[in-house]
Parts: structure tokens; C-alpha cells; sequence
């Protein structure tokens, strides 16, 4: 089934986003990069959200992957970068890590002894109500929540009412996960186009059908991480890739750095000794897309 589903994709067919929902890979021992760059042709109907939905990507990722062309209107006929191949962040490789610069969401378990990642697009806080950084819990979930809409908010949109039902208006969507501090939570949307982008308060939103799949799996007591890393390092068949996405805070002042100081890691977490080439990092690193790009290789 996944064979017929990826040979549709690839010849560009239109598939029902929920058969793409909440991509699942096996992680290989001793490998953190998994997935595949595919593409997509463009019919005469179709914008950039619309393959960025249908391939369970974010806007920020599909609009990174293919610069200069018009996520509205892009020209039929034309052939898509479909950026499926993923570079693990930095562990502990368990619960939920919610990667913010990346805006993805990375879901572990142990299946039938076998470990594997759930990941899916995000769309996170606007500038100056970014998730805050840190170890949460879920310690609650909620099937067709109710929003309660908190003060700062009214104060912002005084036409909110205090409580949102269930519903087609409620920014929720149809299921939740609270975690512990903060009032943040991991839910739906009713607003689609935001995934990939800065929009929320604070929350983590997923595609519908997203957290739809997401929400049975996840236990109430899941650990959730909260990460800032726009650039990450992993390692595959011999090979080191760096995905970069652009550091929307600023936080990293020599990335060329901080990418050494990774490798550092890896080489003590693996035991493998790396070798980078560093104009091809700095290459990267200049125009980061959100693709992995091979750096270097194992000896």
C-alpha cells in the first residue's frame, strides 16, 4: 500500500490529504536521517498550500524548498521539490519534540521492538509569543474541546466570547493535548493555511487529520520537548547530512559553530568519527532551505 501510495505521488496524482497524515519511519540503528525528496508536477489548479497539505508539509517548508515561485499561482506543468527526507534533532530520542524553528513535530515509540518516529508540520507562536523552551507533560486530552479564551486574548479581540464551543469556529479544533505549564497545548486548527507559519499564541497547531492520528497514540504522562534548533546534523549510510531552516529568532550567532559543536556530539553519542567539509556546511548554511545536504562522511 505505501508502494501504490508514494507511485501515485510521484506521478503527481491528487490524493485525499488523510491518506498522507502523520508520516510514520523506522529509525535505523545508527542512523538519524530517513525519508526521501520526491516531486511533484504541478496541475492548473493547484497552489503551494495545496501540495504542502496533500503531502503533509508546512508552508514554510514547501515555500523554502522551492524559492522564486508563487505559492498561489504557480505555473502548471511545473515540477515541485517535495522535501520527505527528515534529519532527527537532537535527543533524548523519546515522548514528543516539538522543533520550533523547524516547525515540526517529531512523536517516538517502540512498535512490535522496533523504534519508530511520527512527525507532522506545525504552526507555532508569532513573534514574541514563541513556545517557551523547556520539558512539559501531557497531562490532559480532550476530544471536541472547548476553548477558553484567555483574558489577554479578549483584550486583543473584545468580540471574543469568554468560552468557545465545539465547532467549525473554535481554533482547536476537534482534539487537544493540554501540557503542564504555560497553557500551552498541542491541537487541531480550523484554519489549515497556518501550518508552517507563525500564528498562534503560543500553541502548537496540526493539520486536522494530523492530530486526528496523533491524539490515540499519545498517552496522557508523555513527556514533550520543546527545542530551538534550526540547524541539525545526522548521519546515514556513512554519510553526514545538515538540514538548516532559517533561525527565526536570531538566536545563533556563528552557526558554522554551533554545526562543529554538533558533530562533537555525534561523534560521542555514535562513536563514529566525522569529517565535515566546511565550505560545503557554510554553502548550506547560507541559504538554509529546510533540505538535507550531504556535509561530510564517516571514517
Amino acid at each position: 500500500m505505501k508502494f501504490l501510495i508514494r507511485l501515485l505521488l510521484i506521478l503527481g496524482l491528487c490524493l485525499p490529504a488523510r491518506l498522507l497524515a502523520l508520516d510514520r519511519f523506522v529509525i535505523p540503528e545508527g542512523q538519524s536521517v530517513f525519508g526521501e525528496i520526491l516531486y511533484h508536477t504541478l496541475s492548473g489548479n493547484e497552489t503551494l498550500l495545496d501540495v504542502a497539505r496533500a503531502y503533509d508539509l508546512g508552508y514554510n517548508q514547501i515555500v523554502l524548498a522551492n524559492p522564486g515561485l508563487d505559492p498561489w499561482i504557480p505555473p502548471a506543468g511545473h515540477r515541485v521539490l517535495i522535501p520527505k527526507e527528515f534529519v532527527l534533532p537532537e535527543g533524548p530520542h523519546t515522548g514528543i519534540l516539538v522543533n520550533l524553528p523547524e516547525m515540526r513535530l517529531y512523536y517516538f515509540r517502540t512498535e512490535g521492538g522496533v523504534r519508530v518516529v511520527y512527525t507532522a508540520p506545525i504552526g507555532i507562536g508569532t513573534e514574541g509569543r514563541l513556545t517557551t523552551q523547556g520539558i512539559y507533560t501531557v497531562y490532559r486530552k480532550k476530544e471536541h474541546p472547548y476553548w477558553h479564551v484567555p483574558e489577554s486574548i479578549r483584550k486583543e479581540d473584545p468580540t471574543l466570547p469568554e468560552v468557545v464551543p465545539p465547532g467549525p469556529e473554535n481554533p482547536l479544533g476537534d482534539y487537544a493535548l493540554y501540557l503542564s505549564r504555560g497553557a500551552y497545548a498541542i491541537h487541531g486548527t480550523n484554519r489549515p493555511w497556518g501550518i508552517g507559519r507563525r500564528v498562534s499564541h503560543g500553541c502548537i497547531r496540526l493539520y486536522p487529520e494530523d492530530i486526528k492520528a496523533l491524539f490515540p497514540l499519545v498517552p496522557v504522562g508523555t513527556p514533550v520537548r520543546v527545542l530551538y534548533q534550526p540547524v541539525k546534523l545526522g548521519i546515514r549510510e556513512g554519510r553526514v547530512y545538515l538540514q538548516a531552516f532559517p533561525d527565526i529568532e536570531k538566536r545563533l550567532p556563528d552557526p558554522v559553530l554551533e554545526v562543529v559543536k554538533m558533530a562533537a556530539r555525534l561523534e560521542r553519542e555514535t562513536g563514529y568519527d566525522l569529517t565535515l567539509d566546511l565550505f560545503r556546511v557554510r554553502e548550506v548554511l547560507r541559504k538554509p532551505d529546510g533540505v538535507p545536504r550531504e556535509v561530510g562522511e564517516v571514517r
